[in-house]
């Protein structure tokens, strides 16, 4: 078999050129013109061209509906931006307004004993507590003479 391909492989020799072939005729009894018509007619016409209308329409509404988009969401940022802003200055003045009252707190801690001892108060030398739950006494006196 591979001998048959090499040898149908080779280029034939210049002098040795093929027949040339007879030209083509229609055969008698063959094709009738009135079944080529029919063949030709089972063809149908090309559809007629729609309307750019309806895409250009779904087109335009997609883009009105992106800007009502971009509209919308930048109306919402611009009302929480304000919204921000305001919460930022409340939030300023509830320092402001802790840092006022930490500072009263500090002074009053201060003057403390000063006020005791104007309103006739003197420091306790041996304070003494009560613990709720059992009722017992610490610190105190009572608790020296239990030791």
């Amino acid at each position: 078999m591979s001998a048959q391909r090499s040898t149908a492989a080779r280029p034939l020799p210049r002098t040795a050129r093929p027949a040339p072939r007879p030209s083509l005729t229609a055969l008698p009894g063959g094709a009738s013109e009135r079944a080529l018509r029919s063949r030709l007619e089972l063809v149908r016409a090309p559809l007629q061209a729609r309307s750019k209308i309806p895409f250009l329409v779904v087109c335009m509404s997609i883009l009105g509906a992106a800007l009502l988009c971009a509209l919308l969401v930048n109306t919402t940022m611009a009302r929480n931006s304000y919204e921000m802003s305001e919460l930022r200055r409340e939030v300023s003045r509830v320092a402001q307004d802790t840092q006022s009252l930490e500072a009263q707190v500090a002074a009053q801690k201060t003057s403390l004993p000063d006020t005791a001892a104007s309103l006739g108060m003197v420091p306790a030398e041996d304070p003494a507590m009560i613990r709720l739950s059992d009722g017992t006494v610490l610190g105190g006196a009572q608790e020296e003479a239990g030791q």
